[in-house]
């Protein structure tokens, strides 16, 4: 799973050049919001040249919009993946994936309406990761962006993503470049929550994000120590030297924590 998705917009040559090298685990390549509309048919172009030789993901445009198609006849092919922006109906995902067959989607959800069908979206054949799309969200609902106001509604993208059997979802942009601690602030309640991983608008989120979304040598230490004593004791509860009690729910958070650490990237 990655870290990191670093945005940049398609019709800027000089960011699309730079944005491969500037050490995110995932690119996502924008042809939606960060496009001007007289510039979606260059950023269009452009990312099609690029997919030739860099692995991307796309930020697509609104699914069943002929901007939307467009894209996808544009990019599908070649594209790592596909992130589809508002999503707000597993029908949204099966017009996009009828389009990009094969391709992992990311289904963003930036709407009262996307919120509500978490559930199915995040069944619909194709998604591989809800995510939150916190500033249009924010727009939509009237609310504020901290964490309180933003609980529930990460919470319900957690619960959507474990019961659909999907891998967790990866949480919205920091808008505020200069604000490193509220950054890390942000990207730890959003990782204590079940997220995994958060979108970036520049290089310099990157160190931060890499470091909160990685697991700690502790934690990895903790869950070694967890299954070691869990199946000696042959998977009954038990009594760590530390004190802590260990069952079965503990033993498969320990689990799913080493398989997270396996799959981050280093």
């Amino acid at each position: 799973m990655d870290r990191s998705y670093l945005f940049a917009p398609g019709h800027n040559a000089k960011l699309v050049g730079k944005v491969f090298d500037a050490g995110a685990d995932a690119v996502m390549l924008d042809l939606e919001d960060a496009v001007p509309p007289e510039a979606k048919e260059a950023a269009r172009r452009a990312v099609a040249e690029v997919l030739l030789s860099q692995p991307a993901w796309v930020r697509v445009n609104t699914a069943g919009t002929p901007w939307c198609e467009a894209d996808l006849e544009a990019v599908a092919q070649h594209a790592y993946g596909i992130r589809i922006p508002k999503t707000e109906s597993a029908a949204d995902v099966a017009w996009v994936t009828a389009r990009a067959p094969g391709k992992p989607i990311i289904a963003a959800i930036e709407s009262a309406r996307g919120v509500l069908a978490a559930p199915e979206i995040a069944a619909a054949p194709g998604v591989a990761h809800l995510a939150m799309g916190g500033v249009d969200l924010a727009r939509d609902l009237n609310a504020g962006s901290g964490n309180l106001a933003t609980l529930y509604v990460r919470s319900h993208l957690v619960l959507a993503s474990r019961a659909a059997g999907i891998d967790p979802p990866i949480d919205s942009v920091y808008p505020h470049l200069d604000d490193d601690d509220g950054l890390r602030e942000q990207a730890t309640f959003a990782r204590s929550l079940g997220f995994f991983g958060k979108s970036a608008i520049h290089p310099r989120q990157l160190p931060i994000l890499h470091d909160v979304f990685t697991p700690t040598a502790q934690e990895i230490q903790w869950a070694r120590d967890v299954i070691a004593a869990f199946d000696a004791a042959g998977g009954e509860a038990l009594r760590l030297p530390s004190g802590e009690f260990v069952d079965l729910p503990v033993a498969h958070r320990a689990n799913r924590l080493l398989q997270i650490a396996a799959t981050a990237r280093e």
